[in-house]
């Protein structure tokens, strides 16, 4: 089928359906999907593929892993719906690869594509395929940039099947001619929705329009709206649509909580939420406010280390490698970690500076509470921002616990596991030489205004063969269940 018709097909299938705050309505598909797997065993897989899957003690799909792979692994375009941490890496990898398996790639022409809006994420899912790659012989490549395009070229002209990439990098390399499209069979767009908001809709659709037309096309997102319904309309062919509110599956696990401060109070309360045990990750909404609440927390005895974009890439590893060793306990970051990014047992996210939308608040909060586990998420609100908080937890479908709160208060700790810190100065994580040009000093974090809808970039992580041990803690909670 050509594209044109491929897309004639879509608007002539694309019916309307309600659906809830504001997002545009799913296509009906046409053809029925096949029925839902209830057990990795029973996939069109590789035999060697299913002992790995048991072996890492993944036995049951997850709920978008089973309703999607039966239909993907035929061949079936593919629209999944489902909140961060839900399962979409292997969803759509698991399939990815497969069908893949077998061929071999000529040099810069690779036979499947995963576009993913942030490099921290790309690392992600290089890493979480890694070992299903390597059993089926495969050459993954990880095209990105804030590293070295000519290390890239290379990889990419030794031949690898599988390319997985950001917008913006894979592009340039494609006007170096470092890398064609014309042989990609398989497409898949992770996290649309975040490419959608960063403005990487132009770049998408230049590379869409590049592979092959009547190949196969996934997208996977955890929220859907207008710019998404045109690259549905556009690309995909009488697809399999699986939908999980995303609001949904974050309910049933997490706790939400809205903190009443006053604003002479709020980063008092902040400091002791970042001074309690375990891990945190704080947001909030600028680079220059990340920088100078992290150096407040330090000074004040916390273990605390900046994310944003302004960061160089090595740094942002390094960071979060910290965090997830423990030598840094507190992730202070703007939207740049709200997408990505999976660290095993944290059990809160504090939004210090609200969200601008229903959006960005899912998407931090998806740090915590994955595949099954529990987990909090606390966002601190001024007088002046209850109502617009109120309208954001509607939108997001949530009903959060409301409390008014103090630093130093026992119901503080009770929700969040705040104290005091202990005063003693941390000495700064990252080697001298990475360190931000700021002066030694200064005077204390004072705070600002909350300016919503700022953001920096996004992020992941490097030790992604870490969704396996997610899975694992999954798989035990479902038996013990």
């Amino acid at each position: 089928m050509n594209r044109s018709a491929r897309t004639n097909h879509r608007r002539t299938n694309h019916r309307p359906r309600s659906h809830a705050q504001g997002e545009f309505a799913l296509p009906t598909t046409v053809t029925p999907a096949l029925p839902a797997a209830a057990t990795f065993g029973e996939l069109d897989m590789p035999a060697a593929l299913l002992k790995l899957l048991t072996a890492q003690g993944m036995h049951e799909p997850f709920p978008i892993q089973s309703a999607t792979l039966p239909n993907s692994l035929a061949g079936r375009d593919v629209l999944g719906r489902g909140r961060t941490g839900s399962g979409k890496t292997l969803a759509f990898g698991l399939a990815l690869l497969v069908r893949t398996a077998g061929q071999r790639a000529e040099s810069r022409q690779p036979l499947a594509l995963v576009l993913v809006p942030t490099r921290e994420l790309a690392q992600q899912v290089t890493d979480a395929l890694t070992p299903y790659a390597r059993l089926l012989r495969l050459r993954l490549a990880t095209v990105v940039g804030g590293m070295s395009i000519g290390r890239q070229a290379g990889a990419l002209r030794t031949g690898a099947e599988v390319v997985v990439a950001t917008p913006g990098r894979l592009a340039d390399l494609i006007e170096r001619k470092d890398c064609r499209l014309d042989r990609v069979n398989i497409t898949v767009l992770d996290e649309a929705d975040q490419m959608a908001d960063m403005g990487f809709m132009p770049q998408v659709t230049a590379l869409l329009d590049q592979v092959r037309p009547d190949g196969q096309r996934m997208l996977f997102s955890a929220t859907l709206d207008r710019n998404i319904d045109r690259l549905v309309r556009r690309y995909l062919s009488d697809p399999v649509v699986h939908s999980v509110d995303p609001s949904a599956g974050a309910v049933a696990t997490m706790e939400h909580h809205v903190l009443e401060v006053h604003d002479a109070d709020k980063y008092a309360t902040a400091t002791e939420i970042a001074a309690r045990d375990g891990r945190v990750i704080m947001f909030l909404d600028t680079k220059r406010a990340v920088d100078k609440f992290t150096k407040h927390l330090r000074g004040s005895g916390v273990k605390a280390a900046a994310l944003h974009g302004g960061k160089s890439q090595p740094q942002r590893t390094r960071t979060l490698a910290q965090f997830k060793t423990g030598d840094v306990t507190t992730l202070v970051a703007t939207n740049v970690a709200a997408r990505g990014i999976h660290v095993d047992d944290l059990d809160l996210v504090v939004n210090v500076d609200p969200p601008g939308d229903h959006k960005d608040y899912l998407h931090r909060g998806g740090r915590t509470a994955r595949a099954g586990e529990s987990g909090s998420v606390v966002t601190l609100v001024l007088p002046g921002q209850r109502r617009e908080m109120t309208r954001l937890m509607s939108d997001a479908g949530i009903r959060p616990r409301i409390t008014q709160v103090r630093s130093g208060e026992a119901e503080l700790s009770r929700i969040t596991g705040a104290q005091a810190p202990s005063g003693v100065p941390v000495a700064e994580a990252a080697p001298a030489a990475e360190r931000p040009n700021s002066k030694r000093g200064g005077a204390p974090f004072r705070g600002h205004g909350s300016r919503p809808g700022r953001t920096g970039g996004t992020s992941r992580r490097s030790a992604e063969a870490r969704q396996m041990s997610e899975a694992r803690k999954a798989a035990r909670v479902r038996r013990s269940a």
